[in-house]
């Protein structure tokens, strides 16, 4: 640990997951299978529905524990972490939203910030100058006195990813990220998230002091996950897992497998598109 009692981060993985399997129900959703995620990277989940995606990300999040191998953020299990310090290191962003009470825009925003607060702390202004540009960088700006029970579904969805970018982790976990929102919203919160985690990249700080990070997310559209990921997982339903660089996993025999429906690889423009056959 640092001299303000923080845990110091080493340049290596965010992520890592070894010889991890995962049995759910008496069913087994994956076999063993290894990953690592590094600064400026993003991996993508892929599977039909009820394959385990969101239990292999809640895994990975150190939400539940893996049947058989280990997860490690940082370099270290979740065991080695402190519950605030992992707070601080990765960000889940959940797939339902679910808003109990009436808030504002702006105080839901700033639960973003609450692990970096102390037990008895106070939003700063610093906290809040955090949350507000959050809210621009999802196009919220002018939002902050809303009541989020007031909102749309995609709204609200873009006021949850403004509270996970508040947090400023290191590794962002996000479950169906694109829950909601129409296609501008989609290709923007892609975008937004690409340019986040590639801040740094390599050495992992880049010429301003700002460190990059990670992502992990749970995507459906294939053509999206082409264009965005730099690695993919890919759940079959069967227990069947495939792990590696995005080319060499999203081929369309294995994707038609998965799926259980005929795919077409087509390259237009430099992108490559899946078509059902």
């Amino acid at each position: 640990m640092n001299a303000a009692g923080r845990m110091m981060i080493g340049p290596g993985p965010l992520l890592e997951a070894e010889g991890l399997a995962l049995q759910a129900g008496g069913r087994w959703l994956c076999c063993a299978f290894s990953l690592s995620l590094k600064p400026g990277e993003c991996l993508v989940l892929l599977g039909p529905n009820g394959a385990g995606k969101t239990t292999l990300l809640h895994t990975l999040a150190g939400l539940r524990a893996p049947s058989a191998g280990e997860v490690r953020i940082g370099g270290r299990p979740y065991a080695g972490w402190p519950a605030l310090e992992a707070a601080r290191f990765r960000g889940l962003l959940p797939q339902q939203q679910p808003d109990l009470f009436a808030a504002s825009v702006l105080e839901t925003v700033l639960i973003g910030r609450h692990p970096h607060l102390g037990r008895w702390g106070w939003e700063t202004e610093r906290d809040e100058a955090l949350a507000r540009q959050a809210l621009a960088d999802v196009g919220l700006q002018g939002f902050e006195q809303r009541d989020v029970l007031t909102l749309s579904g995609g709204e609200r969805q873009r006021v949850a990813i403004a509270a996970l970018l508040a947090q400023a982790p290191r590794l962002f976990l996000l479950d169906e990220p694109l829950n909601h929102l129409d296609l501008h919203h989609q290709i923007a919160t892609l975008e937004l998230f690409r340019r986040r985690v590639r801040r740094g990249a390599g050495d992992g700080v880049n010429a301003s002091g700002e460190v990059a990070a990670g992502a992990v997310l749970v995507l459906h559209d294939l053509n999206l996950a082409a264009r965005y990921a730099d690695h993919v997982i890919l759940l079959d339903g069967r227990g069947g897992v495939i792990a590696g660089d995005r080319d060499s996993v999203m081929r369309a025999e294995l994707l038609s497998q998965a799926f259980g429906h005929p795919l077409r690889r087509f390259e237009n423009e430099g992108r490559v598109v899946f078509v059902p056959d």
